[in-house]
């Protein structure tokens, strides 16, 4: 990472960020403030969040009409599943990493001192980027990053599309075998506000599941109803009847 100099990158920084990017800024001090997330700024309005408002619906707009051209004969509820994977926080982190991003990130002492950058940031430049990129080069270079970076995924969606939802998966058991819906509650949870991470625990009438981490309350509810189903399953192994 670049670390917590909030004068930017060094100019060969720069061009190699632009070479990873496959895409020459014009505008140097708009990939400084893609780059450079609330801890390193001045003020937030010298940081990264607007471009992630804007970034998130540009991205969302471009993998949505990817999606319908290369699934012709998909419902719509099929469609909404796989770009709802695609553009998620934990896709975006990957794309992240994958691309070295986290060398030119700009970020402030107290999340630096980690050691690890935390997932939130990682997924969020992507989208920053992606705005930067836009309001740099206009609507066709941004639509061909994006269309660079998830290409890969688009045409591997076909797994995406069966990617558990163990929400889904462990309320339809609990309705099936106690006739209520599941609760979903925070346990603990770490880090400052702008990247927290929350520890939740599922729970049906008095039973109380395994609790899980997440980078968001909806990542953790996830892992929280994938460790009950497998806590049900061991359960199952271990009965004289099964």
């Amino acid at each position: 990472m670049a670390g917590n100099d909030t004068s930017g990158l060094s100019s060969s920084l720069m061009e190699e960020c632009c070479k990873v990017l496959s895409y020459q800024f014009k505008d140097k001090k708009l990939l400084t403030r893609c780059l450079t997330h609330t801890s390193a700024a001045s003020t937030r309005l010298e940081s990264n969040e607007r471009l992630e408002f804007l970034g998130d619906a540009i991205l969302g707009s471009v993998v949505c009409e990817m999606l319908y051209h290369q699934y012709p004969d998909a419902p719509e509820g099929e469609l909404t599943r796989i770009k709802s994977n695609l553009v998620s926080r934990a896709y975006c982190t990957e794309i992240s990493l994958a691309l070295g991003l986290n060398r030119f990130l700009l970020i402030g002492k107290g999340v630096s001192d980690r050691g690890q950058i935390p997932r939130s940031i990682l997924a969020g430049v992507i989208e920053a980027i992606v705005a930067g990129i836009y309001l740099d080069g206009g609507n066709e270079e941004a639509e061909a990053f994006i269309k660079r970076i998830m290409n890969e995924n688009v045409e591997d969606s076909d797994k995406v599309a069966f990617v558990k939802n163990y929400k889904s998966l462990f309320q339809q058991y609990c309705q099936k075998i106690y006739g209520e819906t599941p609760i979903y509650q925070v346990i603990d949870e770490k880090g400052p506000d702008h990247s927290k991470c929350f520890q939740i625990v599922a729970t049906i009438e008095q039973k109380v599941f395994p609790p899980a981490w997440g980078g968001n309350k909806k990542e953790a509810e996830q892992k929280a109803a994938e460790l009950a189903l497998e806590s049900l399953d061991e359960e199952k192994s271990d009965s004289p009847e099964s």
